[in-house]
């Protein structure tokens, strides 16, 4: 575990290669959430809509306050890891995140959990989930410190360039032990409280692995012993909360929709509008996890080179924008003509949920179209640019959910969510064409996008056409579908230079039209 890890690459040292391939690994990391959207309509089927919207709510809730109470340690450790000169300061950047981000976070967790009967009186839930509530809302305030650790420590990994170790925590531990425990539970009668004791035994054995991948990056034997950095902690703490506006807001527009929908409407409809909400919120995290894997690579890999010459940002940050475009934008038209189907999956009870899929999906495929703007800003921009981005984007969201709330209830939260995230991606893109001289859209962009819409188009005709199958083979149409507009948006959308970039992938998948 201790092992000293092998130097990095110099640290400006970066290619489209790179890019490329920290992308795929960590899209391959995310892929988690693909697992995690497969067992939602398991979760729904054994325990309920209801018992699942409590669920949602909850999680929810402990997301919140985990992206307020880290104090922006996730985002820190992007900007003065890839940064710092040696090892030494390195892991006292490490040191100074897990201090700053979990000493909060377990404060709340021991006051949340014997607050848990008070909290329990303001929550929305089906009778037969009232009961046990407030023992599960003790039990379940202990995720908060989990998951800050996790979220810390996967960061810190990303922070050296480790995107692939993600693979193992994201999908392996964190969703599959869920889903198995989760159905353990079920099938010994456990109902409300089997979420989420599964959702606690997962978070447990992925922060157990974290820290055996943490010892293969980082020099751990200086975590306790190392040197003391002078100023290490104050400017950890100044990175962390220069940009923990922005990460707040962001977070808002994610979780805060089901907890506010469930106060809103009293008894089981509470509970059951958040779960419709959060099937939608998972569904369109599909298109999501694009934008993400490309902001989790370009976070360090443009804090290194901003280091060296600032300049250097524009080719990386232009070619990761293209390449988000020609795979978010499929997936989005899939997902939108795909809607009813998909919600269909979840039971009969969440059909309303693709109501709400379609302004989401909307709202996430303009962010991956945006490419990984945000992550870009935080690291090379001026501190406060991306707290006036994400604020504009909270307004316009608080602006639209104020005159549609409550009598649209569930529909109109998604469109007020949609709203703002547009408005906050546009503005992020302008600021750094303004003050950083940043364009992500000049040529070859033009052709990315023509020949992603196209595929989109040609997605869009096949699933349409498909509501004349019956529904089952409607349904195994929609991965086949999906998987070739990808392709043909991809090889055509794409210069020749920039599919270089796949390599061997590229080759085994033909992707490239010269030899």
């Amino acid at each position: 575990m201790n092992a000293t890890p092998a130097p990095p690459r110099a640290a400006h040292d970066v290619t489209h290669g790179d890019v490329a391939r920290g992308a795929g690994a960590a899209l391959l990391s995310r892929l988690g959430a693909v697992i995690e959207v497969v067992a939602q309509p398991a979760y729904t089927l054994m325990f309920g809509l209801a018992t699942y919207g409590l669920y949602t709510v909850l999680w929810s809730l402990v997301s919140l306050v985990e992206n307020v109470a880290d104090l922006g340690m996730t985002s820190a450790l992007q900007r003065v890891v890839p940064q710092a000169a040696d090892e030494a300061r390195a892991v006292a950047a490490l040191r100074s995140a897990l201090l700053l981000g979990l000493i909060p976070c377990t404060t709340i967790a021991a006051c949340a959990s014997i607050a848990a009967p008070w909290i329990a009186e303001v929550v929305n839930v089906a009778p037969a989930d009232r009961p046990p509530l407030a023992t599960g809302i003790a039990l379940f305030a202990w995720a908060l410190p989990l998951w800050a650790f996790i979220e810390i420590g996967t960061s810190a990994l990303r922070a050296r360039r480790a995107f692939g170790p993600e693979i193992r925590l994201r999908i392996v531990w964190e969703q599959i032990i869920r889903l198995i425990v989760a159905t353990g539970l079920w099938l010994a009668g456990v109902d409300t409280l089997g979420l989420l004791i599964a959702h606690l035994a997962s978070l447990t054995i992925t922060a157990g692995a974290c820290i055996r991948l943490l010892g293969r990056h980082y020099d751990l034997r200086l975590l306790l012993r190392g040197p003391r950095e002078p100023g290490m902690l104050a400017h950890t703490a100044l990175a962390g909360l220069s940009v923990l506006p922005s990460n707040i807001i962001s977070r808002l527009f994610s979780d805060a929709p089901p907890v506010i929908l469930n106060l809103m409407i009293p008894g089981a409809g509470g509970a059951t509008a958040a779960g419709l909400y959060g099937i939608a919120r998972k569904l369109s995290s599909l298109i999501q996890l694009v934008r993400m894997a490309f902001s989790y690579v370009m976070g360090p890999l443009a804090s290194a080179v901003a280091r060296h010459d600032k300049t250097a940002i524009q080719p990386l940050y232009a070619f990761a924008t293209r390449l988000s475009t020609v795979l978010a934008l499929p997936i989005a038209a899939t997902i939108m003509t795909a809607a009813d189907a998909l919600a269909r999956l979840f039971g009969k009870e969440a059909a309303g949920a693709a109501t709400l899929l379609v302004p989401l999906a909307v709202a996430r495929a303009v962010e991956a179209v945006c490419g990984p703007a945000g992550a870009v800003q935080q690291v090379a921009s001026r501190r406060l640019q991306p707290v006036v981005n994400s604020l504009s984007g909270l307004i316009v969201a608080a602006l639209a959910a104020w005159l549609l709330l409550p009598d649209a209830g569930p529909v109109a939260m998604a469109i007020a969510v949609a709203a703002g995230l547009i408005v906050s991606s546009g503005f992020t893109i302008w600021q750094l064409n303004r003050a950083d001289g940043l364009n992500p859209f000049l040529p070859p962009y033009g052709r990315a996008l023509a020949c992603s819409a196209a595929a989109c188009l040609l997605v869009a005709a096949i699933m349409e056409t498909a509501r004349l199958l019956p529904f089952p083979a409607r349904a195994a149409l929609i991965l086949p579908t999906l998987l070739g507009g990808l392709w043909l948006s991809i090889r055509y959308g794409l210069a020749e230079q920039d599919k270089d970039a796949f390599g061997r992938l590229g080759r085994t998948l033909r992707l490239a039209r010269r030899p």
